[in-house]
């Protein structure tokens, strides 16, 4: 069965892993995260086709699953850049910089939270605690995070993550079991 563009549904594309998934827990519900989480590997970002096809699979209305998704900054509902730029702005990070860090990144490459670079290269997140409180400010590109920043090492990230795709400053990833 095709969706509404022309692809095929989540749940034909996926059936054995969202079965998988669903069997892990005794309430369907409770298979949200990770169920969002699938389609966001899968499409770069959730839908409001993909949140109702996923709605429809645990018997919530998209509304609710729209609630989830704004609720953590995990998740994304609309496309962003190649690299997710989060920056922490909790209290400790704060304290050393993480204002200065979110204007040194607007001036290098002109966005600010919530925006991205029209090139869809970097999107820009303030986000809370990344756990990382020794060590800040601190920021997450995808899955690898930078610690103890300075307007230097920002400045490399940003140039290596431009020119190379990656840049060596990284302290992750830190994967999940």
């Amino acid at each position: 069965m095709l969706n509404k563009s022309g692809h095929a549904s989540l749940a034909e594309r996926h059936k054995d892993k969202i079965a998988e998934i669903l069997a892990r827990y005794p309430n369907k519900r409770a298979a949200l995260l990770p169920l969002l989480w699938l389609v966001q590997e899968d499409q770069g970002y959730v839908s409001e086709e993909a949140m109702a096809e996923v709605a429809g699979l645990l018997d919530l209305t998209p509304p609710q699953v729209y609630q989830t998704i704004s609720f953590y900054t995990m998740y994304n509902a609309k496309p962003i850049g190649k690299f997710h730029l989060q920056v922490c702005r909790s209290l400790m990070c704060g304290l050393v910089g993480a204002e200065d860090l979110m204007r040194w990144i607007d001036a290098k490459i002109g966005i600010r939270a919530g925006e991205t670079t029209s090139d869809m290269l970097f999107t820009l997140k303030q986000v809370e605690c990344l756990g990382s409180c020794a060590t800040g400010p601190v920021m997450q590109v995808n899955d690898d995070y930078y610690e103890s920043l300075t307007q230097d090492k920002l400045n490399r990230i940003l140039d290596d993550l431009k020119r190379e795709g990656r840049c060596a400053l990284a302290s992750g990833p830190f994967l999940v079991p």
